[in-house]
């Protein structure tokens, strides 16, 4: 489990693939504040990825040939910039809100309008990942957490402050930028209760006990 709140940008240094599967050699920016271990879950550009290996400053994920046809880690090589976050420990500060690290679908960047200091993204996306954004709700761009600001037919916006585009890979976005989107996951359910008839059939199970 994740919050969103990108604790590092990461360089690749390196992607191989072996037949169904690839592995992703990357590098922090700078060091974690606490020590990474093999087994650990690091979300990449918010898709939660373990620690496969550790070589000097750098860190190693093995990679499902799945996992980059359905992110947008499948475009990135070396050189490319990804966001970091470690998983969430017991106790630690939720700054941002519940993500899980597991991407739902990517969207394209459409515009990017700079207003004041600040930065406006509209982000193009299927109507399945629409259906679960509500107004002022949350949604995770590349494992960042940001406040959808408005909904359209077939895109959203968010407001970005200038520390937001400094510390993360959103400085790097232009307009046609494959992004992973992950949705609160909180809609998630409320969809799924929807899907069985708004919950009635658990209301009369239970009255019947």
């Amino acid at each position: 489990m994740f919050t969103g709140i990108i604790q590092r940008l990461g360089t690749i240094v390196d992607v191989k693939m072996h037949g169904a599967s690839g592995r992703i050699t990357l590098k922090p920016n700078r060091p974690f504040d606490f020590p990474i271990n093999l087994g650990d879950s690091i979300a990449v550009n918010g898709t939660c990825l373990t620690v496969a290996a550790i070589e000097g400053d750098s860190f190693c994920f093995d990679v499902l040939t799945e996992t980059f046809d359905k992110t947008n880690l499948g475009e990135k090589g070396p050189g490319s910039l990804v966001n970091l976050e470690r998983a969430l420990a017991l106790g630690d500060t939720l700054g941002g809100h519940i993500v899980t690290g597991h991407v739902d679908g990517t969207g394209n960047v459409r515009r990017i309008d700079q207003v004041d200091r600040d930065w406006k993204f509209e982000i193009e996306c299927p109507q399945n990942l629409l259906m679960l954004m509500v107004y002022k709700g949350s949604i995770a761009i590349d494992g960042i957490s940001l406040t959808v600001a408005e909904l359209k037919d077939d895109a959203f916006v968010v407001h970005i402050i200038p520390h937001t585009l400094e510390e993360t890979d959103m400085a790097q976005f232009k307009p046609g930028t494959k992004v992973n989107l992950e949705s609160d996951i909180l809609g998630k359910h409320v969809q799924r209760i929807l899907e069985f008839g708004g919950g009635q059939d658990y209301r009369i199970n239970f009255e019947n006990k």
